[in-house]
């Protein structure tokens, strides 16, 4: 029997290629697009910052929103469009008091937008409030992380018994770290019902926890892959919300993120400085030269460079190698390529490093897309070894482009990533456990033999990465059974 097609609102602080902070943005657009190409009208809304790139096309509705808040109604004006390289109808909401800001999660400073709390539940109404307008209600809203963690609860009390709130909610877990801590005046500018601030719904130490309201009242709860639902039903994981989260575990279900294949594609990405592919891996050699001057390093076709395209956080585990790489240097015949910026101490950290060791640690801090593509393509290894990680994406890019990762084996690393076994010609990746700088100087060795030793076990874990099936099409029928699943 043919499935009818399903009615699907994308809500999402952030999208690629529009605005994007981090992997959360690249999901959001290549789901939708998946979604959209299983039939579904599926449709996107976020906030619309100050400088959007690809939002030329977009055009204003004429009428004002109207945004139903808790004392007063507030208006805003909605941008229509589609999502750039696709059919996917993307709406953009304007609010110069909250959304004039490049900052995605932080509104303008000089007044209560400086609160994030009332940015995000104006943007939650506002979302709803959108629907109304345009005459168009979901089967699924489909929130993502804790800025669109009041939208299931607008579904469940003020919305109960109306159009919209005959709607489903399926709430996407993309970063447990992050959850939306406010105070509780929030909730009365949002004007919900102050019965909501209780420990089974939104109260949490005294404060709002919008990640914990969305919890409670979504129908269904998905994560970026298997092992981290798992991991967050427990206390490292869960970061104070694992009792919640296991309460919960029957309507949780992680599904594994995949990639755009327009975006990421070393046979036809435009980025690289010649393209290259399974069939004929002749183009990555020119690309690790490119990347080796780009950054200052010696020109040596016949050393391996360890990559990274990395935010420096705690998350991401680079303290780990900011502590071992100078030994890693002294003693192996390595370099070592990073994109990155975030924490100062970190990027110092990485600044020295290349002062130190001129010619063999090329370090740039911030972010520029084409050098990022240059390290996932010329690189002979991707360095992750982060303490946790929903899903990742790089480590995906990286084997597609038969540079195979060096991870920790944590989160969706291990259901991405199979270890190298040697003898067997086996795997698509090193993995390792524990994370310490032991640890990670250990595996950096052992793909550093690989190199020099085993050429030809390195030949087998480069194909077999770049053989892989990363596409949306199976993550994208198991969102939709998850979405059939939540209106039932």
């Amino acid at each position: 029997m043919k499935k009818v097609p399903m009615r699907i609102l994308m809500v999402t602080p952030e999208l690629a290629p529009v605005v994007k902070v981090g992997g959360l943005a690249d999901v959001v657009g290549a789901l939708a697009k998946a979604l959209k190409a299983l039939g579904h009208d599926v449709r996107i809304i976020l906030p619309r910052y100050r400088g959007l790139r690809w939002c030329e096309d977009m055009v204003p509705n004429l009428r004002p929103l109207v945004v139903h808040l808790g004392r007063h109604d507030a208006y805003a004006r909605l941008w229509e469009g589609t999502l750039p390289g696709s059919e996917v109808p993307l709406y953009l909401v304007e609010h110069n008091d909250y959304f004039d800001s490049t900052d995605v999660y932080a509104g303008p400073t000089g007044n209560e937008a400086e609160s994030s709390g009332y940015r995000f539940s104006f943007f939650a109404r506002a979302a709803l409030d959108a629907c109304t307008h345009l005459d168009w209600v979901p089967d699924i809203f489909h929130c993502h992380d804790w800025p669109t963690g009041l939208l299931p609860v607008y579904l469940n009390t003020t919305e109960a018994g109306t159009a919209l709130g005959k709607a489903s909610s399926v709430l996407t877990l993309h970063n447990m770290q992050h959850q939306g801590w406010f105070h509780k005046s929030v909730l009365d500018y949002a004007g919900l019902p102050a019965s909501t601030f209780r420990p089974d719904c939104l109260e949490s130490f005294g404060e709002l926890n919008f990640l914990k309201g969305g919890l409670y009242n979504a129908n269904k709860l998905t994560t970026v892959s298997p092992t981290y639902a798992a991991e967050i039903q427990g206390p490292a994981g869960g970061c104070g919300l694992h009792n919640l989260l296991r309460f919960r575990a029957g309507d949780l279900i992680g599904i594994l993120n995949g990639i755009d294949p327009s975006e990421w594609d070393p046979a036809k990405d435009p980025l690289l400085k010649r393209n290259f592919s399974a069939d004929d891996l002749s183009g990555k050699a020119e690309c690790k030269q490119a990347l080796q001057n780009v950054l200052g390093l010696e020109v040596l076709p016949d050393c391996p460079v360890f990559g990274v395209v990395s935010r420096l956080v705690d998350q991401k585990g680079l303290d780990l190698l900011a502590e071992c790489a100078p030994r890693v240097l002294r003693d192996m015949r390595v370099q070592i390529a990073l994109i990155g910026s975030g924490d100062p101490v970190l990027e110092r950290a990485f600044t020295d490093l290349a002062k130190a060791f001129p010619g063999r640690v090329g370090t740039h801090i911030g972010f520029d897309n084409t050098l990022a593509h240059g390290i996932i393509g010329g690189a002979d290894f991707l360095l992750m070894p982060s303490r946790f990680e929903p899903c990742g994406l790089s480590q995906i890019y990286a084997m597609l482009y038969g540079t195979p990762p060096v991870a920790r084996a944590t989160g969706g690393l291990i259901d991405t990533i199979c270890n190298y076994r040697e003898g067997s010609a086996e795997g698509t990746g090193f993995l390792f456990s524990e994370a310490t700088p032991r640890a990670l100087y250990d595996t950096i060795g052992w793909a550093c033999s690989t190199y020099y030793d085993r050429p030809e076990g390195l030949a087998a874990i480069q194909q077999a990465g770049m053989r892989s099936d990363f596409t949306w099409d199976r993550s994208a029928e198991a969102y939709a059974k998850v979405y059939r699943w939540a209106m039932k």
